[in-house]
This record gives structure tokens, sequence and C-alpha cells, in this order.
């Protein structure tokens, strides 16, 4: 029994629960868009008024549902706000890779031609830290650093576009996406393999959507 004049607690199911809702609540209303990182683990515990085992359960069935995807060494990210993510997974295995990359010219061309109609200063700034995270990537020689930089930069030129649903629709794939580009490096990071994105990101600042588009479609192009 609790203290005289304390509020019973609740079970631990519904904390979790409590949690889980708490979490979606933050995502739908955009204080972790889509493609977005969310607080670490402490932080959550801080800002949720709740234990550390009942955060950790609650992050666990939201990638579970495929709301978050856990990234080694990087941190959790927000890759839907409902359960698409796992269903598209499903779709776009590795033994579909043409499909996937077609799929990420359809999604990657519009979006750059997008947002080179309505990048913000917001936005230029955020496209020139992920460019140049990516080349340090490069430069470092580690395939998954730069799979993730190179991701992460992709993400930015969606988010630049300022369409919601394209970029929901985006980081539901962004397993699959990763993929073709870690299939692209061949375990290693050697020169001929090397795609120079600095003109995309040109195009997308001059706010010229039909070279941004060419740019954006130009590594993409069906072999």
């Amino acid at each position: 029994m609790p203290p005289s004049g304390q509020p019973p607690v609740p079970p631990r199911g519904h904390r979790v629960r409590q949690t889980i809702e708490q979490l979606r609540a933050r995502i739908l209303g955009g204080e972790w868009p889509v493609g977005g990182r969310i607080p670490t683990e402490p932080q959550l515990v801080a800002a949720l008024g709740v234990g550390r085992n009942t955060v950790r359960e609650a992050v666990r069935a939201l990638v579970h549902a495929g709301v978050l995807e856990c990234r080694q060494g990087s941190g959790t990210y927000v890759v839907s706000t409902d359960e698409l993510a796992p269903v598209v997974a499903r779709r776009l295995g590795d033994d579909r890779m043409t499909e996937v990359v077609e799929v990420r010219r359809a999604f990657e061309v519009e979006a750059a031609r997008l947002a080179a109609l309505r990048r913000t200063p917001k936005d230029l700034a955020a496209l020139d830290g992920a460019l140049a995270e990516r080349e340090a990537a490069w430069h470092g020689g580690l395939v998954d650093a730069f799979v993730e930089a190179d991701a992460a930069l992709h993400t930015a030129v969606v988010a630049a576009a300022h369409n919601a649903m394209l970029a929901e629709l985006y980081a539901s794939v962004g397993t699959a996406l990763r993929s073709t580009v870690a299939q692209a490096m061949g375990g290693a990071l050697t020169p001929e393999r090397y795609v120079d994105h600095t003109r995309l990101v040109e195009a997308i600042r001059a706010g010229d959507p039909g070279r941004a588009a060419l740019e954006a479609g130009a590594f993409l192009e069906p072999a």
C-alpha cells in the first residue's frame, strides 16, 4: 500500500503503455520528426518521469512496431509514425535490390526537385553539415560510418522538400536504402566507388529544381 495521501502506483504494464503513448504523442506532434534521433535513454527517463526499464520496454515496443529503429553506435531514430516500416522492409529485401534502387530514385529525384524550390536557410545548413560528415566518413575509410553519413545526407535532402508524407515513406524504407549503399561499396571504400554529392547540394542551394533532380538521379541510373 502507498503511504497515506499518496496516489497508488500503477502496475508496470500500465506504465509501459502510458510511456508508449507519450512517445507516440511526441513523434506525431513533430517533436521528434521522421528521420530524426530521439533523446538518449537517460534523457527519456528524466523527461517522462519513469524508470529506465519502463523506457527500455516502451522503446523496444515501438522498434518492434516499426516506428523506431536502433542503429548501433548512432542512437535510436524515428522511421515512421505507423506500422508501415516493417511491411516495406519485408517487401524490399536484399534479393530485390534492383527494385530498391528504383524506389530510391523515385523518392530522391522528386525530393531534390522539391528541396530546390522549398529549402530554407536552416535546411541549407543541415545539408552542408551532412555533406561535411559524409566526406569525413569517406576519408575515415569505415564503410558502416560512411553508409550512415550518406543516408543522413539523403534524409536531409528529403527533409528540405518539406513534404511530410514523402519524408515518412522515405524513412520507412531506410534500412533497405542503406543496404543499397553498403552493397555498392562492396565492403571497402575505394576511389572508383566514390560519388560526389557536392553538385547536388549546390543545385538545391541555387534553387534549380531541374539540375537538382538531374544530380539526384545521375548516380541511380539503371545499369
